[in-house]
């Protein structure tokens, strides 16, 4: 198994992985936290989803929440200093999702034991008042809403040295224009509202390839094919027919590697929204004739956005099948990291989906994973975890997506 080999390539090469990952994270930006879809098939582990904003936090391992608050403290004193005090975690607007509170309950207990004081509130009107949410567990949340007001966004006159933003920004809240003077983390101007999925996959690879020469690996191990399609529209018959065609030279590029790797199985890609999360406005096809045969079904479900927004630019990406298991059933690891520190993750499963498929969909379920389980020794060394290390490289690749964009961080230390 490659994951193996991976393994011990860190390990031989441990001072010169920590020096590279340590040179390039001294160059960018890096958001307070952040999430890592990880496929492993065996030949092949690399990251196929990234999030800036992630939720999921009340599934981390329990082991690893009680040593989040440490990695948030380091966080904040690192690149903002000691004297911060008070943090504004700005939540999404539109969920009464139990599970998506239990989210944001987790977050700020995990602020709380950094010694930080946590105000929840959620972008709405000035005059509105206070809202009560209940975590999956029955807890109840006390939630102000967020308005903008002298260039700062206040909630229940609660003025903050830090907004933390648990909202990925998919709307643009025009209002909330870039003279915002409290830093928010991470910046609104990273929100799916203009970020794309096409840009991080870029650099991604590149700094997987990168990580591979460092290891002595072959990139396409790590790597993931990624292609944008602009000016999407299932209803233009031209389009969907360029679409098809792209889609079968990627399965092309990929059958070529399956033969030369000696792997068995035919290829499959994914279509996905090029803007969007929550698994939403993604299709897995195996053939340029499933893109001209699409049915009703799919086709609602790639047009799928957040906030009933219309897909407007698709990426065509190869397909990596899962290899890991829990319990008997397809499962995909999910890495957490507060700043560059691993601050553990869970492994997604769905019990109706098979190792092809996109296991982010309604009906995924959540197994333990904690740092301490991807701890694996070779020659008696410690060792660096594979998962994390991929989910390292996905890091790296938002700040130079962030750099790209030309994002900056409010009163951020480098």
């Amino acid at each position: 198994m490659i994951k193996e080999d991976i393994h011990e390539k860190i390990v031989k090469n441990l001072k010169s992985v920590e020096a590279w990952f340590q040179s390039k994270s001294d160059t960018y930006q890096i958001p307070i936290y952040s999430s890592y879809d990880i496929r492993d098939s065996g030949f092949k582990v690399t990251n196929v989803d990234a999030n800036i904003y992630p939720a999921g936090f009340n599934n981390i391992c329990p082991t690893d929440q009680e040593h989040a608050p440490e990695l948030m403290r380091h966080y904040i004193d690192r690149h903002y200093g000691k004297s911060v005090q008070k943090i504004l975690l700005l939540t999404e607007e539109h969920t009464n999702n139990p599970y998506y509170w239990s989210n944001i309950a987790a977050l700020k207990k995990i602020m709380n034991e950094a010694d930080l004081k946590v105000q929840i509130a959620i972008p709405r009107a000035k005059g509105d008042g206070v809202i009560e949410m209940q975590t999956a567990s029955g807890e109840k949340l006390q939630v102000c809403p967020a308005y903008f007001e002298n260039q700062r966004i206040m909630a229940c006159d609660y003025d903050s040295d830090i907004i933390v933003s648990n909202n990925d920004f998919s709307e643009y809240y025009a209002e909330w224009g870039s003279d915002i003077l409290n830093p928010m983390n991470p910046p609104r101007e990273l929100g799916w509202y203009q970020r794309k999925k096409s840009n991080y996959f870029k650099f991604y690879n590149e700094l997987a390839t990168e990580f591979a020469n460092v290891i002595g690996l072959d990139p396409w191990n790590l790597t993931v094919d990624t292609e944008l399609f602009a000016h999407f529209d299932l209803g233009d018959d031209q389009g969907k027919e360029q679409l098809a065609q792209k889609v079968d030279q990627m399965l092309t590029r990929t059958k070529e590697k399956y033969q030369q790797h000696n792997i068995p199985g035919e290829p499959f890609v994914f279509v996905k929204n090029n803007s969007g999360t929550y698994g939403l406005g993604v299709v897995k096809v195996a053939s340029a004739e499933e893109v001209r045969n699409l049915n009703y079904k799919s086709r609602k479900k790639m047009k799928a956005a957040k906030g009933g927004r219309d897909v407007e630019e698709v990426i065509i990406q190869e397909g990596v099948p899962s290899i890991t298991r829990a319990e008997g059933v397809t499962a995909e690891p999910a890495i957490y990291l507060i700043g560059c520190k691993l601050a553990g993750g869970f492994l997604r499963t769905h019990a109706d989906k098979d190792e092809t498929e996109s296991l982010n969909s309604p009906g995924a379920i959540y197994k333990r994973l904690c740092v301490s389980d991807l701890n694996i020794s070779v020659e008696e060394n410690p060792l660096e975890n594979v998962y994390g290390c991929i989910a390292r490289v996905g890091l790296l690749a938002i700040g130079r997506e962030t750099e790209f964009m030309n994002v900056s961080y409010k009163s951020y230390i480098k």
